[in-house]
């Protein structure tokens, strides 16, 4: 477990406390898994975390074997502009790169995802981290095929997870990567859910602030979302050609302006769900769909969930 000044506390611990829970769980099944032997590596002998905890470490430069695998740090709710700063030029950096290129899998969740795209090791594979830095992601690591829908990603030696709880998964991933049984075992015992997307947490106004194209284009967009759309038609409201605009949507989120427009109008008619008495086919109208059974069934594709749930803050 890679350390680093300033780290996220609860990032080290979430992942230290599943492996821990499977070596405790590990001798009940019917073929015992090997342990997880956890190694606290920083720097130097010792790391300050964002709360100011004093943690003891073994300094990489001791380190006398090959890791197996190697789980980069997250550094806290930091804006995407501080992440950037913080990751960049890092020393951690050079010894990342060496260790992939000797056969250790790499592992990051939320932020910690920026120190592997900083090396360079995600350079034209598929990745994940936290929606709310997605857009910067993006635009500074352009060659990584980045989904920021999925909570847990996996290509080669190399797991990446979304936001900072999301380390939880990170770890169960490791878990069950050596034993299926096993990680099943600790995800019962610690009561650990299956949460495929991030997408119900992604707040669309948010993303669209990366890119003052976008964020014209979702305010024009909210403001007439019961009136019949075409994006050529928007595109054209704020000043901008359809292709300029799904180049812009493509860049800065991953996707096309018809698919954030659903994305927007799943957002409001959430709030209108929890916050009103309308009915479901009166909060698809106001939300720009003339038929509920539409949003119905984007709402059970991007959410994986009904209105009904949807409106209680439940998932299936």
């Amino acid at each position: 477990m890679l350390t680093v000044d300033g780290m996220f506390d609860s990032g080290l611990s979430a992942v230290l406390d599943v492996l821990a829970a499977a070596n405790a769980l590990r001798d009940d099944g019917q073929m015992p898994a090997p342990p997880f032997d956890v190694t606290v590596v920083g720097t130097s002998d010792m790391t300050r975390t964002g709360h100011g905890l004093q943690l003891t470490t073994t300094p990489i430069s001791d380190l006398d074997t090959r890791p197996e695998i190697i789980v980069a740090p997250a550094v806290g709710l930091h804006a995407p502009g501080e992440v950037v700063d913080i990751v960049r030029a890092h020393p951690v950096l050079e010894w990342l790169c060496v260790q992939a290129g000797s056969g250790s899998s790499l592992a990051a969740a939320c932020s910690g995802t920026f120190f592997l795209g900083e090396a360079g090791i995600l350079d034209g594979m598929l990745a994940t981290t936290s929606w709310w830095l997605g857009p910067a992601f993006r635009s500074r690591y352009p060659t990584v095929h980045l989904d920021e829908r999925l909570t847990i990603a996996e290509q080669d030696h190399v797991t990446t997870a979304g936001a900072a709880f999301a380390h939880i998964d990170l770890a169960l991933s490791i878990v069950a990567r050596q034993s299926p049984e096993l990680g099943e075992r600790v995800a019962r015992h610690l009561l650990i859910g299956d949460r495929p997307s991030q997408a119900s947490f992604a707040v669309p106004a948010q993303l669209a602030s990366a890119d003052p194209a976008i964020k014209a284009f979702e305010r024009w967009v909210r403001n007439h979302l019961d009136a019949p759309l075409q994006i050529n038609q928007v595109a054209g409201h704020i000043g901008l050609s359809e292709r300029a605009l799904q180049r812009a949507t493509a860049a800065a989120l991953g996707t096309s302006p018809l698919d954030f427009v659903h994305e927007i109008r799943i957002d409001q008619a959430t709030f209108l769900l929890r916050t009103t008495q309308q009915s479901p086919e009166s909060v698809a109208l106001a939300v720009g769909y003339t038929n509920v059974s539409t949003l119905r069934a984007l709402v059970r594709r991007r959410r994986g969930t009904t209105l009904t749930e949807l409106s209680r803050g439940t998932r299936r």
